[in-house]
């Protein structure tokens, strides 16, 4: 497959077929430890609309979905610092085993926040899986339960993650050149 137009200011990082790869693999595992128990994934938009889709269909287990929209990055490549609920859940999660799907776990901020959230509305369980984590930004220690790449500190786009809404189409995760974000 060639590489999209889009895609000529990002060097790739993880390649289409590694992402399906360990996405079946941890659809696999959380299939096996759900076994039984009633799941809603928890997809956090917007990055992670195209791996929890991916996802979803790998655990194979009936499931329910619900979004919620988190934002601590407006335009930006840094966190502000705020995180700020952009979109809430559509039905109560009380005695629900929750599962957050996220994109990507940088700073710990985002996740720290939305955990603290969630329990204080009473789930039967909440645990985590994200695709990506960024240890070396780490500020809030966060829990990953289900963990599919670590990556160095850079800033990705593709399979879902954007910069200023751009970039989310592309099937692989790329690095975005300094000089494309101006």
């Amino acid at each position: 497959m060639s590489t999209p137009k889009l895609a000529s200011d990002v060097e790739p990082l993880i390649t289409e077929e590694d992402l399906a790869r360990r996405v079946a693999e941890m659809g696999a595992e959380i299939t096996r430890d759900y076994e039984g128990k009633d799941l809603t994934l928890l997809v956090i938009l917007k990055g992670s609309f195209v791996f929890a889709s991916d996802l979803a269909r790998q655990i194979d287990l009936p499931l329910a979905v619900d979004f919620i929209g988190l934002s601590s990055y407006g335009a930006q490549t840094e966190s502000s610092g705020v995180v700020r609920i952009t979109q809430d859940l559509s039905r109560p999660v009380e005695g629900r085993h929750l599962l957050v799907v996220e994109d990507i776990i940088d700073t710990g901020l985002t996740m720290k926040y939305l955990l603290e959230n969630l329990r204080s509305r009473h789930p039967e369980s909440v645990r985590v899986a994200s695709l990506l984590e960024k240890p070396a930004r780490n500020l809030h220690a966060v829990e990953i339960d289900y963990r599919g790449f670590e990556i160095p500190d850079a800033f990705v786009v593709g399979y879902g993650l954007d910069f200023d809404e751009r970039y989310r189409n592309l099937p692989f995760l790329g690095v975005l050149e300094q000089d494309a974000r101006g």
